[in-house]
Parts: structure tokens; sequence; C-alpha cells
């Protein structure tokens, strides 16, 4: 099993900065291509970024580009999202995800919300 677990959500004002953690288990960490997505009320969850297992790659939604930065550290099993020039519509709950090499069975965080005042 893989288990996925979201930290470094919060309140926060508009034009400022955040940086979330997503911790995983298991030992082939570096396999796995790694994402956020999020969630904002009566919607639907949507894609954030992605990264790939080596760190060599990563894709953006058009609606965070030049405003947020996926990276991952594979020595601690943790996939960042910087996430700067906050504003409103950003408020969501983020959630990680982690998709099997092989399988392509997602695995999902319990999310972390971000709230981001005007």
């Amino acid at each position: 099993q893989v288990q996925l677990v979201e930290s470094g959500g919060g309140m926060v004002q508009a034009g400022d900065s955040l940086r979330l953690s997503c911790a995983a288990s298991g030992r082939t960490f570096r396999d796995y291509v790694m994402g956020w997505f999020r969630q904002g009320p009566g919607k639907e969850r949507v894609f954030v970024a992605t990264i790939t297992g080596s760190g060599g790659s990563t894709y953006y939604a058009d609606s965070v580009k030049g405003r947020f930065t996926i990276s991952r550290d594979n020595a601690k099993n943790t996939v960042y999202l910087q996430m700067n020039s906050l504003n409103p519509a950003d408020t969501a709950v983020y959630l990680c995800n982690a998709r099997h090499p092989i399988t392509r069975y997602n695995y999902w965080g319990q999310g972390t919300q971000v709230t981001v005042s005007s």
C-alpha cells in the first residue's frame, strides 16, 4: 500500500506564498509519477501539477503556470508544491496523488486546506 500525507496548508492573504508537502510511504517512491490536484467548494477535482519520478519533467495547469512549482526529494520520499502569488481563486483542498508505474493505479492523500483571503 501507498500512504500519502499532505501538510503545509493554511490561511494566507492574496499575494502570499505557501509550500505544501506530501510525505509518501514505500521504497519505490522514485518510480512514481507524483502530482497535485485541488477541489474547491462545490467544484470538481482538477489537475494542478505533476512531476516524473526523476524530477526531470514537470507539467502545470495553465491557471498556475509561472506561480506554482512542483518538486520532489526522492531521498525523503516527499513531493512539494511551492505556491507563490496566491489569489482567492486558489482556495481549495489540495490533494497529493501518486500513480503506480505499472498498474497506473492512483493513490490519494487526505488533502490539506488552502484558504486565500483578499
